[in-house]
């Protein structure tokens, strides 16, 4: 059966990674008898500088009938913060009830690390981040603005319903995962003691129904310095989505920065959206510089998601191998372009 998979590429570096994660894909589905079928939409700054359209209803119900959605970078300078963040990212993740997001932590080659003395196998684990509520709801506004006397609130929104169905899916992770089978809660629920106190609750009772997944407790602060010093102590975190959206940077910079880093905004009863993290770049955009290994990565991702792990895996072990041999593009030691790099990669794969 064809898998769909609609194409944004955005802005910036997107246009030139996202073409590099779909040779890859293409390699790797071609070893595999795997009918893939891309589409691409122009969604991005020089859309919206064009004709001032961003996302529309329209567009999300025609995305709502593709496998899964590959998203390269969103942000330009040239139009105001927050049109495209807001009218594209936070608009899929809401409309399409993207309510997981889940990013892997995972060191692929130690060299890259920052810290001293870790090996690949103590930077391992999954944080799953609530996905839709939180801060980022955008409930709050302005009295007497600009003013000396300006108040701005903007409000912390958690409900027992979506608080619960992103704890519920960090065990079944853990489960799937059948490594150190353990859950680690990052909240702040001496400070926050309402909100937070919410996810207290509901994760210990919902951990009742998980006898075989430890559980672990830490505050964000604490969380943080445990990442750095005793980031081998975690298999999956799960946390709210201002505290996801800080330690998952934390984690990209751990397993050796954001040129690996990747993220699958999920919907397990819907398309999901899987993308690099690292943003548009757009001082080195058009100029052959930027990684595609963190896109590459996040079609892996997208793979394991469309119920192809072991297209993931191949093609986690091709970047690997890139990495070892320094096959990669100058940020991470090597000397290819955006092309090059992902040429050796696709080809990496054909050969597996």
């Amino acid at each position: 059966m064809t898998k769909r998979i609609a194409l944004i590429p955005g802005d910036g570096i997107g246009k030139e990674i996202v073409p590099e994660g779909v040779k890859v894909i293409k390699a790797a589905a071609l070893k595999n008898g795997i009918d893939l079928e891309f589409t691409n939409y122009d969604f991005g700054a020089d859309r919206y500088l064009k004709d001032g359209h961003v996302l529309d209803d329209s567009d999300v119900a025609e995305l709502k009938g593709y496998d899964a959605i590959y998203l390269g970078a969103v942000g330009d300078p040239r139009t105001p913060a927050g049109i495209l963040e807001r009218g594209i990212l936070l608009k899929l993740r809401f409309d399409l009830d993207l309510y997981i997001n889940e990013r892997p932590i995972k060191l692929y080659d130690e060299k890259y690390c920052p810290l001293k003395n870790k090996k690949n196998e103590d930077i391992d684990f999954m944080v799953i981040r609530e996905n839709t509520e939180d801060l980022y709801c955008g409930a709050g506004g302005f009295l007497r603005k600009n003013t000396p006397q300006e108040i701005a609130t903007q409000e912390m929104i958690a409900t027992r319903f979506g608080v619960e169905r992103a704890v519920r899916y960090a065990f079944e992770v853990a489960r799937k995962r059948n490594k150190a089978k353990k859950v680690a809660l990052c909240d702040k629920s001496n400070v926050l003691t309402f909100s937070h106190n919410l996810w207290l609750r509901t994760f210990y009772e919902v951990a009742k129904e998980y006898p075989d997944i430890e559980t672990q407790h830490f505050y964000v602060d604490a969380i943080c310095m445990k990442m750095v010093r005793n980031p081998e102590i975690f298999d999956v975190i799960v946390t709210s989505n201002m505290f996801g959206d800080i330690i998952t940077d934390l984690g990209a910079e751990i397993q050796g920065g954001m040129g690996t880093a990747v993220s699958g905004n999920i919907n397990p009863n819907g398309v999901s959206m899987f993308e690099p993290v690292h943003g548009s770049a757009p001082d080195i955009a058009g100029k052959g510089l930027a990684n595609p290994i963190a896109t590459i990565l996040a079609g892996a991702q997208m793979m394991d998601s469309l119920g192809y792990p072991e297209v993931g895996k191949k093609i986690e072990l091709a970047v690997i191998k890139a990495m070892e041999e320094k096959q990669t593009t100058k940020d991470m030691g090597g000397t290819l372009s955006t092309s090059e790099a992902g040429d050796v990669i696709a080809k990496f794969v054909s050969e597996m």
